[in-house]
Protein backbone atom coordinates (compact mmCIF):
# COMPACT_ATOMS: atom_id res chain seq x y z
CA UNK A 1 0.00 0.00 0.00
CA UNK A 2 1.50 3.34 -0.98
CA UNK A 3 1.37 6.53 1.11
CA UNK A 4 -1.51 8.00 -0.86
CA UNK A 5 -3.75 5.00 -0.01
CA UNK A 6 -3.22 4.71 3.74
CA UNK A 7 -4.09 7.03 6.60
CA UNK A 8 -1.41 9.66 6.85
CA UNK A 9 0.46 10.65 9.98
CA UNK A 10 0.72 14.43 10.04
CA UNK A 11 2.73 16.61 12.40
CA UNK A 12 1.22 20.10 12.66
CA UNK A 13 2.93 23.08 14.27
CA UNK A 14 0.18 25.42 15.52
CA UNK A 15 1.20 27.84 18.24
CA UNK A 16 -2.36 29.06 18.85
CA UNK A 17 -5.17 26.50 19.30
CA UNK A 18 -8.39 26.86 21.26
CA UNK A 19 -11.89 25.40 20.80
CA UNK A 20 -13.59 28.36 22.48
CA UNK A 21 -12.01 31.34 20.72
CA UNK A 22 -12.07 32.92 17.30
CA UNK A 23 -9.12 34.48 15.46
CA UNK A 24 -5.86 32.49 15.25
CA UNK A 25 -6.79 30.23 18.16
CA UNK A 26 -10.12 29.16 16.72
CA UNK A 27 -8.64 28.84 13.26
CA UNK A 28 -5.99 26.49 14.64
CA UNK A 29 -8.60 24.35 16.39
CA UNK A 30 -10.86 24.05 13.36
CA UNK A 31 -7.99 23.13 11.05
CA UNK A 32 -6.44 20.42 13.22
CA UNK A 33 -9.74 18.83 14.28
CA UNK A 34 -11.10 18.70 10.74
CA UNK A 35 -7.84 17.35 9.28
CA UNK A 36 -8.00 14.69 12.01
CA UNK A 37 -11.16 13.31 10.39
CA UNK A 38 -8.93 12.00 7.61
CA UNK A 39 -5.43 11.67 9.12
CA UNK A 40 -3.72 10.91 12.38
CA UNK A 41 -2.54 14.29 13.65
CA UNK A 42 0.13 15.22 16.19
CA UNK A 43 -0.13 18.89 17.14
CA UNK A 44 2.62 20.96 18.73
CA UNK A 45 0.99 23.93 20.43
CA UNK A 46 1.78 26.45 23.16
CA UNK A 47 -0.87 25.27 25.58
CA UNK A 48 -2.49 28.37 27.06
CA UNK A 49 -5.80 26.65 26.40
CA UNK A 50 -4.74 23.10 27.37
CA UNK A 51 -7.68 22.59 29.74
CA UNK A 52 -10.19 23.73 27.10
CA UNK A 53 -8.57 21.49 24.48
CA UNK A 54 -8.56 18.41 26.68
CA UNK A 55 -12.15 19.00 27.76
CA UNK A 56 -13.36 19.40 24.16
CA UNK A 57 -11.49 16.30 23.02
CA UNK A 58 -13.65 14.13 25.29
CA UNK A 59 -16.67 14.54 23.01
CA UNK A 60 -14.86 14.80 19.67
CA UNK A 61 -15.66 11.81 17.40
CA UNK A 62 -12.17 11.86 15.86
CA UNK A 63 -10.36 12.23 19.18
CA UNK A 64 -8.37 9.00 18.65
CA UNK A 65 -6.75 10.68 15.64
CA UNK A 66 -5.52 13.67 17.65
CA UNK A 67 -2.60 14.00 20.03
CA UNK A 68 -1.51 17.35 21.44
CA UNK A 69 2.01 18.17 22.61
CA UNK A 70 2.23 21.29 24.79
CA UNK A 71 5.14 23.74 25.02
CA UNK A 72 3.90 26.40 27.45
CA UNK A 73 5.42 29.86 27.87
CA UNK A 74 5.22 32.22 30.83
CA UNK A 75 2.26 34.47 31.62
CA UNK A 76 4.46 37.47 30.79
CA UNK A 77 5.11 36.19 27.25
CA UNK A 78 1.44 35.38 26.79
CA UNK A 79 0.60 38.95 27.72
CA UNK A 80 3.01 40.16 25.02
CA UNK A 81 1.25 37.90 22.51
CA UNK A 82 -2.12 39.40 23.35
CA UNK A 83 -0.69 42.90 22.94
CA UNK A 84 -0.29 42.75 19.18
CA UNK A 85 1.81 45.89 19.08
CA UNK A 86 4.44 44.43 21.40
CA UNK A 87 7.32 43.48 19.09
CA UNK A 88 9.19 41.83 21.98
CA UNK A 89 6.89 38.85 21.55
CA UNK A 90 8.48 37.90 18.22
CA UNK A 91 11.82 37.23 19.92
CA UNK A 92 10.14 34.88 22.39
CA UNK A 93 8.04 33.35 19.60
CA UNK A 94 11.19 32.54 17.63
CA UNK A 95 12.68 30.85 20.69
CA UNK A 96 9.44 28.86 21.05
CA UNK A 97 9.77 27.72 17.44
CA UNK A 98 13.26 26.39 18.23
CA UNK A 99 11.77 24.39 21.10
CA UNK A 100 9.09 23.14 18.70
CA UNK A 101 11.82 21.91 16.32
CA UNK A 102 13.48 19.88 19.07
CA UNK A 103 10.15 18.34 20.09
CA UNK A 104 9.30 17.64 16.44
CA UNK A 105 12.56 15.73 16.01
CA UNK A 106 11.67 13.52 18.99
CA UNK A 107 8.19 12.87 17.58
CA UNK A 108 9.62 11.99 14.18
CA UNK A 109 12.08 9.55 15.78
CA UNK A 110 9.33 7.97 17.87
CA UNK A 111 6.85 7.33 15.03
CA UNK A 112 6.39 7.53 11.29
CA UNK A 113 5.50 11.06 10.16
CA UNK A 114 4.44 11.47 6.53
CA UNK A 115 3.88 15.23 6.43
CA UNK A 116 5.04 18.21 8.47
CA UNK A 117 2.70 21.20 8.34
CA UNK A 118 3.52 24.71 9.60
CA UNK A 119 -0.01 25.99 10.22
CA UNK A 120 -0.12 29.05 12.47
CA UNK A 121 0.41 31.80 13.32
CA UNK A 122 -0.24 32.62 9.68
CA UNK A 123 2.04 35.67 9.42
CA UNK A 124 4.88 35.04 6.98
CA UNK A 125 7.58 36.56 9.23
CA UNK A 126 7.86 33.45 11.40
CA UNK A 127 7.94 30.22 9.37
CA UNK A 128 9.35 28.24 12.30
CA UNK A 129 12.14 25.72 11.86
CA UNK A 130 10.38 22.45 11.06
CA UNK A 131 11.26 22.91 7.39
CA UNK A 132 14.83 21.95 8.38
CA UNK A 133 13.81 18.35 9.15
CA UNK A 134 15.06 16.23 6.27
CA UNK A 135 13.26 13.60 4.21
CA UNK A 136 9.70 14.52 5.25
CA UNK A 137 7.60 16.72 2.92
CA UNK A 138 6.96 20.15 4.42
CA UNK A 139 3.74 22.13 3.94
CA UNK A 140 3.49 25.80 4.90
CA UNK A 141 0.27 27.73 5.12
CA UNK A 142 -2.14 29.36 4.92
CA UNK A 143 0.40 32.18 4.74
CA UNK A 144 -0.69 35.77 5.29
CA UNK A 145 0.71 39.23 5.88
CA UNK A 146 2.62 39.89 2.67
CA UNK A 147 0.07 42.26 1.13
CA UNK A 148 0.71 46.00 1.35
CA UNK A 149 -1.63 48.75 2.53
CA UNK A 150 -3.01 50.83 -0.39
CA UNK A 151 -1.88 54.23 0.86
CA UNK A 152 -4.34 56.23 -1.24
CA UNK A 153 -7.11 55.14 1.16
CA UNK A 154 -5.45 56.70 4.20
CA UNK A 155 -6.74 60.13 3.28
CA UNK A 156 -8.12 61.62 6.46
CA UNK A 157 -6.24 59.21 8.74
CA UNK A 158 -3.98 60.61 11.45
CA UNK A 159 -0.35 61.39 10.70
CA UNK A 160 0.61 58.60 13.08
CA UNK A 161 -1.48 56.06 11.15
CA UNK A 162 -0.12 57.22 7.81
CA UNK A 163 3.49 57.05 9.01
CA UNK A 164 2.95 53.67 10.67
CA UNK A 165 1.48 52.11 7.53
CA UNK A 166 4.10 53.64 5.26
CA UNK A 167 6.87 52.17 7.42
CA UNK A 168 5.02 48.85 7.70
CA UNK A 169 4.81 48.59 3.90
CA UNK A 170 8.56 49.19 3.60
CA UNK A 171 9.37 46.65 6.33
CA UNK A 172 6.95 44.07 4.89
CA UNK A 173 8.46 44.32 1.43
CA UNK A 174 12.00 44.08 2.77
CA UNK A 175 11.21 41.09 5.01
CA UNK A 176 9.38 38.97 2.46
CA UNK A 177 12.14 39.67 -0.06
CA UNK A 178 15.26 39.31 2.09
CA UNK A 179 14.48 37.16 5.17
CA UNK A 180 16.73 34.10 4.99
CA UNK A 181 14.39 31.85 6.97
CA UNK A 182 11.39 32.86 4.87
CA UNK A 183 13.39 31.95 1.77
CA UNK A 184 14.55 28.63 3.25
CA UNK A 185 11.00 27.69 4.28
CA UNK A 186 9.64 28.54 0.84
CA UNK A 187 12.37 26.63 -0.96
CA UNK A 188 11.95 23.61 1.31
CA UNK A 189 8.14 23.49 1.01
CA UNK A 190 6.55 20.75 -1.04
CA UNK A 191 3.28 22.70 -0.87
CA UNK A 192 2.70 26.40 -0.22
CA UNK A 193 -0.78 27.58 0.77
CA UNK A 194 -1.55 31.29 0.35
CA UNK A 195 -4.28 32.76 2.53
CA UNK A 196 -4.85 35.68 0.13
CA UNK A 197 -4.15 36.54 -3.47
CA UNK A 198 -1.51 39.10 -2.46
CA UNK A 199 0.59 36.34 -0.90
CA UNK A 200 0.10 34.11 -3.92
CA UNK A 201 1.37 36.93 -6.14
CA UNK A 202 4.47 37.54 -3.99
CA UNK A 203 5.35 33.84 -3.94
CA UNK A 204 5.10 33.77 -7.72
CA UNK A 205 6.80 37.09 -8.48
CA UNK A 206 9.60 37.01 -5.89
CA UNK A 207 10.23 33.29 -5.46
CA UNK A 208 8.91 31.81 -8.69
CA UNK A 209 6.85 29.32 -6.66
CA UNK A 210 3.30 28.27 -7.33
CA UNK A 211 0.93 28.15 -4.38
CA UNK A 212 -2.61 27.04 -3.66
CA UNK A 213 -5.06 29.74 -2.57
CA UNK A 214 -6.97 28.54 0.50
CA UNK A 215 -8.31 31.15 2.91
CA UNK A 216 -7.34 30.62 6.52
CA UNK A 217 -10.90 30.67 7.87
CA UNK A 218 -13.85 28.40 7.18
CA UNK A 219 -17.58 28.62 7.63
CA UNK A 220 -20.30 26.75 9.46
CA UNK A 221 -23.63 26.46 7.67
CA UNK A 222 -26.94 26.60 9.51
CA UNK A 223 -29.65 25.72 6.99
CA UNK A 224 -32.30 27.27 9.25
CA UNK A 225 -30.84 30.76 8.64
CA UNK A 226 -31.05 31.73 4.97
CA UNK A 227 -31.66 35.03 3.25
CA UNK A 228 -35.19 35.63 2.04
CA UNK A 229 -35.77 36.83 -1.52
CA UNK A 230 -35.96 40.59 -1.84
CA UNK A 231 -38.94 42.65 -3.02
CA UNK A 232 -38.74 45.40 -5.60
CA UNK A 233 -41.38 47.50 -3.85
CA UNK A 234 -39.49 47.82 -0.54
CA UNK A 235 -36.31 49.78 0.32
CA UNK A 236 -33.05 48.08 -0.57
CA UNK A 237 -31.73 46.97 2.81
CA UNK A 238 -27.92 47.24 2.88
CA UNK A 239 -25.91 45.95 5.85
CA UNK A 240 -22.46 47.24 6.91
CA UNK A 241 -20.56 45.50 9.73
CA UNK A 242 -17.21 46.40 11.30
CA UNK A 243 -15.15 48.63 13.53
CA UNK A 244 -15.04 52.30 12.67
CA UNK A 245 -11.37 52.40 11.72
CA UNK A 246 -9.59 53.45 8.54
CA UNK A 247 -9.16 49.86 7.32
CA UNK A 248 -12.92 49.32 7.23
CA UNK A 249 -13.64 52.54 5.30
CA UNK A 250 -17.16 53.25 6.57
CA UNK A 251 -16.85 56.73 5.07
CA UNK A 252 -16.76 55.17 1.60
CA UNK A 253 -20.03 53.34 2.32
CA UNK A 254 -21.68 56.58 3.47
CA UNK A 255 -20.33 58.59 0.54
CA UNK A 256 -21.50 55.86 -1.85
CA UNK A 257 -25.07 56.11 -0.59
CA UNK A 258 -24.89 59.90 -0.95
CA UNK A 259 -23.57 59.54 -4.50
CA UNK A 260 -26.47 57.32 -5.57
CA UNK A 261 -29.00 60.04 -4.71
CA UNK A 262 -31.49 57.24 -4.06
CA UNK A 263 -33.93 57.56 -1.17
CA UNK A 264 -35.06 53.94 -1.50
CA UNK A 265 -31.88 52.53 0.06
CA UNK A 266 -31.37 51.89 3.79
CA UNK A 267 -27.89 51.52 5.30
CA UNK A 268 -27.84 49.49 8.52
CA UNK A 269 -24.53 50.00 10.34
CA UNK A 270 -23.34 47.52 12.98
CA UNK A 271 -20.24 48.45 14.96
CA UNK A 272 -18.74 51.32 16.89
CA UNK A 273 -15.65 53.51 17.08
CA UNK A 274 -14.29 56.26 19.25
CA UNK A 275 -16.61 59.14 20.09
CA UNK A 276 -14.81 61.43 17.66
CA UNK A 277 -15.00 58.92 14.81
CA UNK A 278 -18.66 58.19 15.54
CA UNK A 279 -19.41 61.90 15.41
CA UNK A 280 -17.48 62.27 12.16
CA UNK A 281 -19.34 59.40 10.46
CA UNK A 282 -22.74 60.69 11.53
CA UNK A 283 -21.76 64.18 10.37
CA UNK A 284 -20.95 62.78 6.90
CA UNK A 285 -24.40 61.17 6.76
CA UNK A 286 -26.24 64.31 7.89
CA UNK A 287 -24.30 66.63 5.59
CA UNK A 288 -24.97 64.32 2.65
CA UNK A 289 -28.71 64.22 3.28
CA UNK A 290 -28.87 60.52 4.16
CA UNK A 291 -29.31 60.86 7.93
CA UNK A 292 -32.79 59.31 7.86
CA UNK A 293 -31.58 56.44 5.67
CA UNK A 294 -28.82 55.37 8.10
CA UNK A 295 -29.58 53.11 11.06
CA UNK A 296 -26.84 52.94 13.71
CA UNK A 297 -27.17 49.65 15.60
CA UNK A 298 -23.94 49.76 17.62
CA UNK A 299 -22.31 46.51 18.70
CA UNK A 300 -24.49 43.56 17.75
CA UNK A 301 -24.15 39.95 18.92
CA UNK A 302 -23.10 37.22 16.50
CA UNK A 303 -26.52 35.55 16.50
CA UNK A 304 -28.31 38.84 15.90
CA UNK A 305 -25.94 39.69 13.03
CA UNK A 306 -26.84 36.41 11.34
CA UNK A 307 -30.52 37.23 11.75
CA UNK A 308 -30.00 40.70 10.28
CA UNK A 309 -28.11 39.18 7.36
CA UNK A 310 -31.01 36.86 6.62
CA UNK A 311 -33.32 39.90 6.48
CA UNK A 312 -31.01 42.07 4.36
CA UNK A 313 -30.56 42.42 0.61
CA UNK A 314 -26.82 43.06 0.52
CA UNK A 315 -23.68 43.16 2.66
CA UNK A 316 -21.66 46.26 1.76
CA UNK A 317 -18.09 45.37 2.77
CA UNK A 318 -15.74 48.30 2.22
CA UNK A 319 -12.63 46.98 3.99
CA UNK A 320 -9.34 47.55 2.17
CA UNK A 321 -6.97 45.54 4.36
CA UNK A 322 -7.54 42.21 6.08
CA UNK A 323 -7.31 38.53 5.35
CA UNK A 324 -10.53 36.56 4.98
CA UNK A 325 -13.10 38.39 7.05
CA UNK A 326 -15.38 36.33 9.26
CA UNK A 327 -18.18 38.75 8.36
CA UNK A 328 -17.89 37.81 4.68
CA UNK A 329 -18.01 34.09 5.49
CA UNK A 330 -21.02 34.65 7.73
CA UNK A 331 -22.80 36.44 4.88
CA UNK A 332 -21.98 33.59 2.53
CA UNK A 333 -23.23 31.07 5.09
CA UNK A 334 -26.71 32.66 5.00
CA UNK A 335 -26.74 33.33 1.24
CA UNK A 336 -26.40 37.12 1.48
CA UNK A 337 -24.83 38.76 -1.62
CA UNK A 338 -21.82 40.99 -1.03
CA UNK A 339 -20.52 44.19 -2.61
CA UNK A 340 -16.81 44.66 -1.89
CA UNK A 341 -13.35 45.47 -3.18
CA UNK A 342 -11.57 42.76 -5.14
CA UNK A 343 -8.70 42.49 -2.69
CA UNK A 344 -7.29 40.53 0.24
CA UNK A 345 -8.72 37.10 1.03
CA UNK A 346 -12.37 37.95 0.55
CA UNK A 347 -12.21 39.61 -2.90
CA UNK A 348 -11.75 36.45 -4.98
CA UNK A 349 -14.55 34.70 -3.08
CA UNK A 350 -16.98 37.51 -3.74
CA UNK A 351 -15.95 37.86 -7.37
CA UNK A 352 -16.14 34.13 -8.06
CA UNK A 353 -19.69 33.56 -6.88
CA UNK A 354 -20.75 35.58 -3.83
CA UNK A 355 -21.45 39.03 -5.22
CA UNK A 356 -19.94 42.00 -7.01
CA UNK A 357 -16.49 43.54 -6.66
CA UNK A 358 -14.72 46.69 -7.78
CA UNK A 359 -10.97 47.16 -8.10
CA UNK A 360 -8.85 49.05 -5.57
CA UNK A 361 -8.04 52.54 -6.89
CA UNK A 362 -8.61 55.65 -4.75
CA UNK A 363 -11.48 56.74 -2.47
CA UNK A 364 -13.20 59.10 -4.93
CA UNK A 365 -13.19 56.62 -7.79
CA UNK A 366 -14.26 53.82 -5.45
CA UNK A 367 -17.30 55.83 -4.34
CA UNK A 368 -18.37 56.28 -7.96
CA UNK A 369 -17.73 52.62 -8.82
CA UNK A 370 -19.66 51.37 -5.79
CA UNK A 371 -22.50 53.84 -6.42
CA UNK A 372 -22.88 52.61 -9.99
CA UNK A 373 -23.20 49.00 -8.81
CA UNK A 374 -25.53 49.87 -5.94
CA UNK A 375 -27.91 51.72 -8.26
CA UNK A 376 -28.05 48.69 -10.58
CA UNK A 377 -28.96 46.46 -7.66
CA UNK A 378 -31.59 48.88 -6.35
CA UNK A 379 -33.22 48.93 -9.78
CA UNK A 380 -33.10 45.16 -10.32
CA UNK A 381 -33.45 43.01 -7.19
CA UNK A 382 -33.52 39.86 -9.30
CA UNK A 383 -29.73 40.18 -9.66
CA UNK A 384 -29.38 39.75 -5.92
CA UNK A 385 -31.71 36.76 -5.83
CA UNK A 386 -29.67 35.01 -8.55
CA UNK A 387 -26.44 35.67 -6.64
CA UNK A 388 -28.05 34.40 -3.45
CA UNK A 389 -29.06 31.16 -5.17
CA UNK A 390 -25.49 30.70 -6.43
CA UNK A 391 -24.08 31.27 -2.94
CA UNK A 392 -26.37 28.62 -1.45
CA UNK A 393 -25.30 26.23 -4.20
CA UNK A 394 -21.56 26.78 -3.64
CA UNK A 395 -21.17 27.77 0.01
CA UNK A 396 -20.31 24.20 1.07
CA UNK A 397 -16.89 24.70 -0.57
CA UNK A 398 -15.93 27.10 2.22
CA UNK A 399 -16.77 24.87 5.19
CA UNK A 400 -13.96 23.72 7.46
CA UNK A 401 -14.56 20.13 6.39
CA UNK A 402 -14.23 20.97 2.68
CA UNK A 403 -11.02 22.88 3.32
CA UNK A 404 -9.60 20.02 5.37
CA UNK A 405 -10.33 17.60 2.51
CA UNK A 406 -8.56 19.94 0.10
CA UNK A 407 -5.48 20.10 2.32
CA UNK A 408 -5.40 16.33 2.82
CA UNK A 409 -5.45 15.96 -0.96
CA UNK A 410 -2.42 18.27 -1.09
CA UNK A 411 -0.71 16.11 1.53
CA UNK A 412 -1.17 13.03 -0.62
CA UNK A 413 0.20 14.80 -3.66
CA UNK A 414 3.20 15.99 -1.64
CA UNK A 415 4.28 12.49 -0.59
CA UNK A 416 4.42 11.28 -4.17
CA UNK A 417 8.13 10.65 -4.94
CA UNK A 418 8.11 12.98 -7.97
CA UNK A 419 6.90 15.87 -5.78
CA UNK A 420 9.64 15.69 -3.16
CA UNK A 421 11.61 18.93 -2.60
Amino acid sequence: MNGADRELNVLINAYAVSPNWGSEQGMGWHWVTNIAKYCHVDVITEGEWKDEIEDSLKNLPQKKNLRFHYLPVSARIRKMCWNQGDWRFYWHYQRWQRRALELAKVICEDQRIDIIHQLNMIGFREPGYLWSIKDIPFVWGPIGGMELMPMSYLRGASRKQILFNRIKNIVNRYQYTHSARVRYAIERSAVLIAAVKGVKDVLSDIYNRESVLINETGSTIDDTITRACGRQDTPLKVLWVGKFDFRKQLAIALRTLIATGRKNIELHICGIGSESVMAKMKAIAEAGGIGTQCYWHGNVSHDKILGMMAQSDLLFFTSIMEATSTVVLEAISVGLPILSFNTCGFGPLVKNFAGITIEVSDPDRSVQDFARELMKLEENRAILDRVSELIVEKRHMLTWDSKAKEVVKLYKEAIRPDNQV
